[in-house]
């Protein structure tokens, strides 16, 4: 009887494969969204810029006027001491965050919310950017990295700018080694282990016999789930002439 496959192991949802998110700075999300202060504009301090394994911008620590600090995404241009306003009547500039009513068309943004008061939910990797196209009478239209244009309620909110370090991906890993430690942080899977190259006891496609199995790598909608690898109910394969 052959073993359960890496993915049948990864969803028993088991503290193995699960993202180790304890060891995360923050959720890095707006102001925490009240009614009573949706009508007035409260500015803050920006403390400390941090670096968070779960997040691939750094964070900044925001100390506002009414002593709540928060952690969310810096934008680029913002350093140490600079003043950031969350309100109606905040100042278009990177950092700060309004409702999109608020926003003039055009304007670059990130950590959009999905619903109001969420605290961001799209638009938060290194070096990303959405831009408010237009609005309507309750919703507004953006455009997002992937040139995906979506509806979004205008009441909900979002930071102006482009989220920091966006050359990230410009630096090569060069070594393995430095590609181990970028997964474990987020404890990724990796190495991945091709199915030719296993035993037969762990993936249908292995064994030494030869890279070439002798049978179909489609599988059906019913199939056991030991034996859903390779093309899931493909209605063709090969190169599309």
């Amino acid at each position: 009887m052959g073993k359960n496959l890496i993915s049948q192991r990864r969803g028993r949802g088991t503290t193995t494969y699960r993202s180790p998110s304890f060891r995360f700075k923050a959720d890095a999300r707006h102001k925490s969204y009240l009614t009573e202060d949706s009508g007035r504009t409260v500015t803050g301090t920006i403390t400390e810029l941090t670096h968070c394994a779960g997040h691939t911008s750094p964070l900044m620590q925001i100390e506002y006027e009414d002593s709540e600090i928060v952690q969310t995404i810096a934008p680029e241009g913002v350093r140490v001491g600079d003043k950031v306003a969350v309100g109606p009547e905040a100042e278009i500039k990177s950092g700060n965050v309004l409702e999109l009513k608020d926003i003039p068309e055009g304007t670059l943004i990130y950590n959009i919310e999905s619903h109001v008061g969420d605290g961001g939910k799209f638009v938060r990797s290194g070096g990303s950017f959405a831009r408010l196209l237009s609005k309507t009478k309750d919703n507004a239209m953006i455009m997002l990295p992937s040139k995906k244009q979506k509806s979004v309620n205008l009441k909900c909110r979002a930071s102006i700018g482009i989220c920091a370090a966006g050359g990230r991906l410009e630096k090569p890993l060069l070594k393995a080694g430095n590609a181990y430690h970028k997964k474990r942080a987020r404890n990724k899977l990796y190495p991945r282990t091709s199915g030719v190259a296993m035993n037969a006891v762990d993936h249908p496609f292995g064994g030494s016999s030869s890279a070439h199995k002798g049978r179909p790598t489609t599988v059906p909608k019913r199939a056991s789930p030991g034996r859903k690898v390779g093309l899931l109910r493909a209605r063709r394969t090969g190169r599309q002439r």
